[in-house]
């Protein structure tokens, strides 16, 4: 399968300027363009970058997974692109999201985390990461790891969306609720049906790419 939409520079000019999901991107000699989603794909390197390489793409190891619950909490509020511009920072601060190393920080040493300004200074937000850890080891110990509490939503295969239109993408549904519900009863923060739908997407429980986005049929086949 090749790893774009197969479309000319002359078919572009024909499409209807009403399907603004999607847009263009990297044109190569032979005529053929990729497409890839609107949020990506307005020449910010740091969203493309992440669109194309992590967005959606089955995630499964305990400390990735955690990183990214973490840092969808961290942008409650905020836009995910602030987040990402802290991102390594948050890894210094949070001994690159070692749950059972975050399990064991201080008081103070979340004290010294809210001096840090590479990160976002909330103390609920900056709090809630030790709390996350310590109830992710807790999952840990019932199911063995946070990779299987977490991906048994989705019953451990991806659902796989065929959105046409931005607007057709959800924010929450009721199996994110439902995820949002249970993780705040064994302890999690910042764990609202948005962040929990945004995890998700981010993780590949869902893929949530539109289908005229190249990386749709690559992740679904992968």
């Amino acid at each position: 399968m090749k790893p774009w939409i197969e479309i000319t520079k002359k078919e572009i000019t024909s499409l209807s300027a009403s399907s603004p999901p999607l847009r263009y991107i990297a044109c190569s000699e032979g005529g053929h363009c990729m497409q890839r989603c609107a949020w990506a794909a307005d020449g910010d390197d740091l969203m493309c970058d992440y669109h194309d390489r992590e967005w959606g793409v089955p995630l499964h190891d305990d400390n990735a997974l955690f990183e990214f619950l973490c840092l969808e909490g961290a942008q409650a509020g905020l836009s995910w692109r602030t987040v990402l511009v802290k991102r390594e920072n948050y890894r210094k601060a949070f001994h690159g999201f070692d749950i059972a190393r975050v399990a064991k920080m201080t008081d103070r040493d979340l004290e010294k985390r809210l001096l840090d300004p590479g990160i976002i200074r909330n103390r609920l937000k900056v709090s809630s990461v030790r709390d996350n850890a310590v109830a992710a080891l807790k999952a840990i110990d019932e199911f063995g790891s946070l990779d299987a509490c977490l991906w048994s939503f989705v019953d451990g295969k991806p659902i796989v969306n065929r959105w046409r239109e931005s607007s057709q993408v959800p924010a929450t549904t009721p199996l994110s609720d439902h995820m949002s519900k249970t993780l705040k009863k064994r302890g999690f923060r910042f764990v609202g049906g948005t962040i929990c739908y945004s995890l998700m997407q981010a993780t590949g429980m869902i893929n949530d790419h539109l289908v005229g986005c190249f990386r749709h049929p690559e992740i679904s086949s992968a």
